[in-house]
């Protein structure tokens, strides 16, 4: 039986963690079906890693933004050209990841969310979609892109998903994928379960957010784009399908969000 085709979308490839055994990183994660991963920009200062990642693999994307915990230390992290420029490339497919962090609060939330909309605004007038990064901050991510949206539509992904379903079923009912990580795999994750098994089989994908959070029975591990099947597969159970059916649906859907990687 040919192995389910899985695609990372999104992963910190250019971290230290990874970034020295690239290679070997890729390696692996096709050896485990992930046949495509797209590398997520956090700054502009940095935006030159992922895109050479992106441009020294066949197989890797990019995507150029300012993550809400640079938002006050970029000094571009509002300036719309200057996402214009990053993004500029025919390997960029999305704009962030972006949005709100109340968790830690490393930039003013005034800042955050003015950087969030004005990458939203550069997603819209480019037709990428924007990667949205929400923690303890529901209500108000729910709001801008409501609001944003009311001004001109656009696509986009609440990433990472780690949120209540309130912003799940907000996000959705304006056309919204939601990315599930290895937290769906967590023990105590039982409300992400919950939002992975109500949402609709065209709006979900999977990531790592590598080297971040890697998904059971790796926890406390250095997470890589290959243990994306451990994500899959337990999506596949939550949602009653088998590994193969769930691969080939969230291929489909990242396809389909991130456009400008055509088609598998």
């Amino acid at each position: 039986m040919s192995q389910p085709v899985i695609i990372d979308s999104h992963a910190h490839l250019d971290n230290p963690q990874l970034a020295g055994d690239l290679s070997k990183v890729l390696a692996r994660a096709a050896d485990a079906g992930v046949s495509q991963v797209i590398a997520i920009g956090v700054k502009l200062s940095t935006s030159h890693a992922p895109r050479e990642i992106a441009e020294a693999y066949d197989n890797v994307w990019f995507s150029a933004g300012v993550h809400p915990h640079e938002a006050a230390n970029e000094p571009l992290s509002c300036d719309r050209d200057a996402f214009l420029a990053a993004a500029d490339h025919p390997k960029c497919v999305a704009i962030g990841e972006a949005g709100l962090d109340y968790f830690y609060d490393h930039a003013p939330r005034t800042i955050q969310a003015e950087s969030f909309r004005v990458q939203i605004g550069v997603a819209r007038e480019l037709g990428l979609p924007i990667i949205v990064h929400a923690r303890d901050a529901d209500d108000d991510i729910a709001n801008i892109i409501e609001d944003e949206m009311i001004k001109g539509t656009f696509s986009g992904v609440l990433h990472c998903f780690s949120s209540g379903a309130a912003l799940a079923r907000r996000a959705l009912a304006i056309g919204f994928y939601i990315s599930f990580s290895g937290i769906l795999t967590f023990n105590k994750a039982e409300e992400i379960r919950e939002v992975a098994s109500f949402a609709p089989s065209d709006r979900i994908i999977v990531e790592t957010d590598a080297p971040f959070l890697a998904p059971t029975p790796h926890r406390g591990k250095t997470n890589e784009p290959a243990f994306t099947a451990h994500t899959l597969a337990r999506l596949a159970e939550v949602r009653g399908l088998s590994a193969a059916e769930m691969a080939a649906q969230t291929t489909q859907n990242t396809l389909r969000l991130f456009s400008k990687m055509g088609t598998a």
